[in-house]
């Protein structure tokens, strides 16, 4: 009843809206009873929305806008805010705010008419005991003014980092998958073991190629193949489209170019690395894992 007021009184004045509502058999608030409740000073707890709800839609803005309850509760909570899960969703729903909801993934994969004889060393086991142990890679597409363009991503499976990526207006092995390959092996070259490291993928024609096969064997890489169209043999990897669809290329309904996707993408994989808070790491970041494994590893020598 105050907002509705404090909504109409320029327009018709305190007194007569107070006298149209106090007619009907809604109406029960006097031109006194309105100045009163104005004056009053602000409850406890609406003060305390006042403060946080501002906090809430910077947070909630500045993480792609595509938090759900959970992820702000956590996110406030990192930010040094002392709140309660069922407050973030009631402040969020006051404010208009919701996570995002991820879609189906289309395919992407173009089986191989060559035969393939790789093994899958992962069967559907997506762990890894250290960073650079295995790493999962796919395919996922982007709607453009253009057509479409392509984007490949090397995701480490130990701290979810995304550690190779590109984009491309085809899926030609050479300007696609090879270059998040390259991009991989260059960012992680002085932290990757000497051998050990697994790639993992789908048998589509462009991991299948010789240029691709060749530059893991060079690197040393194991290659290990999951089937044909079925995502659950490459699951991490598919979690990892479905996010990047839902979270940044959704959020436009036709992209002006390769060029505007390519740098959008590079925003979001800075920020998926360093600072979006990811379930699976008991919601910390991937550089948060990275970070605490190396100090891990480097003291755990002294203390023997």
């Amino acid at each position: 009843m105050i907002a509705f007021i404090d909504k109409h009184r320029d327009q018709f004045g305190v007194e007569a809206i107070c006298r149209t509502l106090t007619a009907t058999e809604s109406g029960f608030i006097t031109s006194r009873g309105y100045r009163a409740a104005k004056n009053r000073a602000m409850s406890a707890r609406k003060l305390k929305d006042s403060i946080l709800t501002p906090e809430i839609v910077r947070i909630h803005r500045e993480n792609y806008s595509v938090y759900g309850v959970r992820k702000m509760w956590h996110a406030m909570r990192h930010a040094g805010w002392t709140i309660g899960r069922d407050q973030v969703a009631r402040l969020m729903k006051n404010a208009g705010l919701q996570g995002v909801r991820r879609g189906r993934k289309p395919v992407t994969t173009r089986p191989s008419s060559a035969p393939d004889h790789r093994p899958d060393l992962v069967e559907r086991k997506f762990t890894a005991q250290c960073p650079h142990e295995l790493w999962v890679a796919d395919i996922t597409y982007v709607r453009t003014v253009a057509g479409f363009c392509y984007t490949a991503f090397i995701t480490d499976v130990f701290t979810r980092k995304i550690v190779g990526w590109a984009v491309a207006p085809s899926l030609h092995t050479e300007g696609l998958p090879l270059l998040a390959l390259e991009h991989a092996l260059h960012s992680t070259g002085a932290q990757r073991k000497s051998d050990g490291l697994v790639h993992h993928s789908d048998r589509g024609s462009q991991y299948v190629s010789l240029a691709y096969s060749d530059a893991l064997i060079v690197a040393g890489v194991k290659a290990s193949v999951g089937t044909v169209g079925d995502s659950y043999d490459n699951a991490l990897a598919e979690t990892v489209n479905g996010l990047y669809k839902a979270e940044l290329i959704h959020s436009k309904r036709l992209w002006e170019s390769v060029a505007a996707v390519e740098v959008a993408t590079m925003g979001w994989v800075h920020w998926w690395n360093t600072a979006r808070l990811h379930e699976a790491l008991a919601y910390r970041t991937p550089a948060a894992v990275e970070a605490a494994y190396t100090r891990t590893t480097m003291i755990a020598p002294a203390t023997v």
